[in-house]
């Protein structure tokens, strides 16, 4: 409801007290969930009461995705019930399949991926968001992008194995061949990592969307808009370009005392609620070491290096590793190329979306926040041919 302003002359009138508006709604409690906590002081993510490292270490994205959707982990027999429902949705409707095929070969993936889940909305989604539409859009995230992947390069899509897990049907769909079982571990650990993550810019969009009783499509395909930002979810490919341009570890440190100094943001470090290590680059970094043994010991010079200067050079900010640093890493130790990371994180994330979703559906109430206005009040009017 909008504040009503009495006629008092040219200054808005609010009686209503409010915190310091620090931009972009930090420190606003925006909704309620019970899908996960941030904790970015003690570094700290949980999952429906569950920390993030049991389930990184322990679980598989099925079982994680049937935690956020249903509210506990699976046990054996539930497991298999999703896991058949999901490999039963893992098909591309005729008509976008069409409008992947249409697409230039020079479209990014991220586009790619957020049209072909318009077109598949457009095809068969009505009616409010359930668990069905729920596990039919997150079984067909990989598929979508496996197919454009191989449009562009030339190759025909692949049908999906219905043996293969989430993680391992996506590499097979990208390559054609049986995925190596350190790569479907290290795809798994990281679509568990990165499923969801409190009140996010894309989940944040995607539940706005939902509360206006939209479909799912529509607000997936909000949330996917959102990722794209580099602000958000299109920084770990530019990780990876960092330190290619670094190149060794002799050069590290003075490229990055240059590059801290000229002002210039290196990429994989910062976090705006973490304000120490983020738990899932604790975990990712183990995954890098094994995955890529030899890369990793550039990153990791370059990460500790990076945190030193960063705290000589730029004292009391508190920048530390997040999640994007060593995702690159891990994905291209997977064989994903950069323009794949963004959208596989997506991948990942809309088990998260699509649970928050299906929250706001459950106790909906339209979000319609206020603004501070600071424009000025009661200007004269001059019609136009008197301007």
């Amino acid at each position: 409801m909008s504040t009503t302003i009495p006629n008092t002359g040219n200054t808005a009138q609010n009686t209503t007290p409010t915190k310091p508006n620090k931009g972009g709604l930090e420190g606003i409690v925006a909704a309620s969930t019970a899908i996960s906590k941030v904790d970015g002081t003690a570094g700290r993510l949980i999952y429906r009461g569950y920390d993030i490292h049991d389930l990184a270490r322990s679980t598989s994205f099925e079982e994680v995705a049937h935690l956020l959707w249903f509210g506990h982990l699976p046990n054996k027999q539930e497991l298999a019930s999703l896991r058949s429902k999901l490999a039963a949705e893992r098909s591309i409707p005729d008509g976008v399949m069409q409008t992947i095929r249409a697409l230039p070969h020079t479209t990014e993936p991220m586009d790619a991926l957020r049209t072909a889940v318009s077109a598949w909305g457009a095809n068969v989604i009505t009616g409010k968001p359930t668990i069905e539409q729920t596990i039919a859009l997150t079984a067909r995230f990989p598929v979508f992008l496996a197919a454009f992947q191989r449009l562009r390069h030339g190759q025909e899509p692949l049908e999906s194995r219905p043996e293969l897990g989430h993680a391992a049907n996506y590499l097979y769909l990208l390559r054609g061949e049986e995925p190596k079982e350190e790569h479907v571990k290290g795809l798994n650990s990281y679509l568990v990592l990165l499923s969801d993550h409190g009140m996010n810019a894309s989940t944040f969009t995607s539940r706005i969307v939902a509360s206006t009783e939209s479909d799912i499509a529509s607000s997936i395909v909000a949330a996917l808009g959102a990722l794209k930002g580099p602000l958000h979810g299109g920084a770990p490919s530019k990780v990876q370009d960092m330190l290619m341009e670094i190149g060794t570890v002799e050069n590290a440190e003075s490229w990055l005392r240059e590059a801290i100094s000229g002002g210039k943001k290196l990429m994989g470090f910062g976090h705006r609620v973490y304000k120490t290590t983020d738990p899932r680059a604790e975990e990712l970094r183990e995954m890098a070491r094994v995955a890529d043994p030899t890369g990793f010991v550039l990153a990791r010079r370059v990460e500790e290096l990076a945190l030193s200067l960063l705290d000589e050079l730029k004292p009391g900010r508190r920048l530390y590793t997040n999640v994007e640093y060593y995702s690159a890493a891990l994905m291209n130790s997977v064989g994903l190329s950069g323009d794949l990371f963004t959208p596989t994180f997506a991948v990942s994330r809309c088990a998260g979306w699509t649970a928050h979703v299906l929250e706001q559906v459950s106790n909906n109430r339209l979000i319609r926040p206020e603004a501070e206005y600071t424009g000025p009040m009661d200007l004269h009017f001059v019609p136009l041919n008197e301007r």
